[in-house]
């Protein structure tokens, strides 16, 4: 008699006799075992999931070893099924479209929520001193570091000697001159001229200028006043001279690199007067010293004067120390804004130290990169709806001409948030600076652009902080008026004035803070006292409107502390000099005089 098949079928009972004993037990023949002709018929009639649990049950039936395995199994499906079903009661649609916590600007919500719980506690923490001081060595009467640099004949030294007897009017003895002033300074003779093309940005440029120093005294050159590129995003025609204090910055560096204005017109006339004519080296990025030893030198030495442009960010952060120590000197010593940028910097500080003289004269400065290309550019979505959308749009082909809408660019803005891409809106460095701890007696200066939207994005900031001013604020339009319309110098005197504050705050990166963070650090005994806030994790918080006050608060001092950790810091290799100034700029204040020196070497 044959047993039944216990599993429900499609409507047949289709009996099916288990095999032999000896069958089982026999290897050679289970494996030439066939099922029949009566079992592929009863299968063909039944559904594919019927099929397939027949056909396993049937050879778990004939080969009981598999049943050996049968708790591995068991765990494995058990695993599969709990990584791919979800337990939540949550319908299968809703739990595809959950988005990602921090992937939605939900701010204002929870600025409605815990505008009413703000404390009034305000905490100006004074973080230790660090042990740095400036160090920079100055008397080092030149490189003279490349080992093939041409020697001086002795017709050059004895030309030297007399060279007071020179008549200028003569071309070859406007060459000694040229000589004889160089063995004043300590200087070996020229092996050409750099002419440097700076784009970008203030403060790229200033990568430029600082850069291009060290490059001139590695190779032994005389650099060329750098040419600023005029910038398709911040239209700024200024020249080196309408920025920074040029007779200043020439004579900081006499003793270390030849600079003058223009190249000699002996020299121009070899390519007809004509820039383009001249050689032009295409660098890339990061280049190292040894690049410009092997490759830019010889070319140098054959041409007498060579281009490279574009030049910002072509040399590499890893070099020798002297090239180090000539970015020190250019960055920290020689480049002095113009008197007129000067003035009005320093005045715009006093102003901000007289108004905040009920916390002592402290006060913090925020760098708010709101403006509409850096919204467009960041492709985030904010509480503007169809009208922020269509001003995004229009700024990205105004900017960009097609970059954004290429096919297969997909713009991602929950993604973009989560991932702390997004600029912070002025509500959201409210929201933080408040449960940071500073109160509505505290004075804030804004460095900004034009906000975007700014009647509507700036209310919750100022209902925070009614103390908080900018530079249109502090000066009059009188005052300003030699600076609008020019972006950079419009930068130079929000540097100035957030250089000098007691607190400044990062809220997006770029060159700017990158400057700030070295410069400040610089100044104020190697501690920045920076805040720089965790934007992925802001996301979180900022997406959740319950969060209470004392919650929020938690997580923001502890953000502050963090921060506050990071004011002291070394360089490393690959970090930029221009963020590290310790220890190739700044010396251990507790060293003894040739530690001191060694240091700065």
């Amino acid at each position: 008699m044959h047993a039944k098949n216990r599993l429900p079928t499609s409507g047949h009972n289709t009996p099916s006799p288990p095999a032999s004993p000896s069958q089982l037990r026999s290897p050679r023949l289970r494996r030439a075992g066939k099922p029949t002709g009566k079992f592929n018929l009863t299968v063909n009639n039944r559904s594919v999931a019927q099929r397939v649990a027949w056909i396993i049950l049937s050879v778990l039936l004939r080969r009981q070893g598999v049943f050996l395995f049968a708790p591995l199994l068991y765990i494995s499906g058990m695993l599969f099924y709990m990584g791919t079903v979800s337990f939540d009661v949550v319908p299968d649609v809703l739990i595809k479209a959950r988005r990602a916590p921090g992937s939605v600007y939900r701010s204002p919500e929870l600025y409605a929520k815990l505008r009413h719980e703000m404390d009034m506690s305000t905490i100006w923490k004074h973080a230790k001193g660090g042990d740095w001081r400036p160090c920079i060595n100055t008397s080092s009467g030149g490189m003279n570091t490349v080992p093939y640099l041409k020697q001086e004949s002795l017709f050059d030294k004895i030309s030297s000697a007399f060279c007071y007897q020179a008549n200028l009017v003569n071309l070859f003895v406007i060459m000694k001159f040229e000589r004889c002033v160089n063995a004043v300074v300590g200087l070996p003779e020229s092996n050409g001229y750099i002419y440097v093309e700076a784009n970008g940005g203030l403060n790229q440029q200033r990568t430029s200028i600082c850069n291009a120093v060290a490059v001139a005294g590695y190779l032994n050159a005389t650099l060329v006043i750098p040419n600023f590129h005029f910038h398709s995003i911040w239209r700024d025609p200024s020249k080196f001279n309408d920025i920074y204090d040029e007779e200043f910055f020439v004579k900081t560096l006499e003793n270390d690199v030849r600079i003058v204005d223009t190249v000699p017109g002996y020299l121009m006339e070899r390519f007809d007067h004509n820039l383009s004519n001249v050689y032009n080296f295409r660098i890339k990025a990061w280049a190292p010293v040894q690049y410009y030893r092997d490759t830019v030198l010889p070319k140098l030495l054959e041409e007498k004067f060579i281009r490279i442009s574009p030049f910002a960010n072509r040399l590499s952060f890893d070099a020798p120390p002297e090239v180090q120590r000539l970015r020190c000197l250019a960055n920290y010593q020689a480049l002095r804004f113009s008197s007129p940028l000067l003035t009005m910097g320093e005045t715009l500080v006093s102003r901000m130290k007289e108004r905040s003289a009920n916390n002592g004269g402290k006060y913090i400065s925020v760098h708010l990169r709101f403006e509409e290309d850096m919204v467009a550019f960041s492709c985030c979505v904010y509480d503007g709806g169809s009208n922020e959308r269509e001003d995004m749009i229009a700024a990205r082909e105004r900017g960009w001409k097609g970059k954004f809408t290429k096919p297969g660019r997909v713009i991602k803005p929950g993604a973009n948030r989560v991932n702390g891409k997004c600029p912070l809106t002025p509500l959201e460095v409210g929201l933080m600076l408040r449960g940071m701890g500073f109160d509505k007696s505290t004075s804030i200066f804004l460095a900004s652009g034009r906000i975007y939207d700014s009647e509507r994005h700036m209310a919750p900031l100022l209902e925070m902080f009614p103390l908080l001013q900018t530079k249109e604020m502090l000066a009059s339009p009188e005052e300003l008026a030699p600076f609008m319309n020019y972006s950079s110098r419009m930068a130079a005197i929000d540097y100035t004035v957030c250089l000098h504050s007691e607190v400044f705050v990062t809220t997006q990166g770029g060159n700017f803070p990158h400057f700030l963070l070295g410069h400040r650090r610089y100044l104020f005994n190697g501690h920045s006292k920076t805040i720089r806030p965790d934007k992925r994790k802001l996301a979180v918080y900022f997406d959740n409107p319950k969060i209470g006050w004392k919650t929020f608060k938690r997580h923001m001092l502890s953000m502050r502390a963090h921060s506050d950790s990071k004011g002291i810091e070394l360089k490393r290799p690959n970090d930029s000099i221009y963020s590290f100034p310790c220890p190739n700029c700044m010396c251990r204040a507790n060293k003894t005089e040739d530690s001191r020196a060694a240091s700065a070497a």
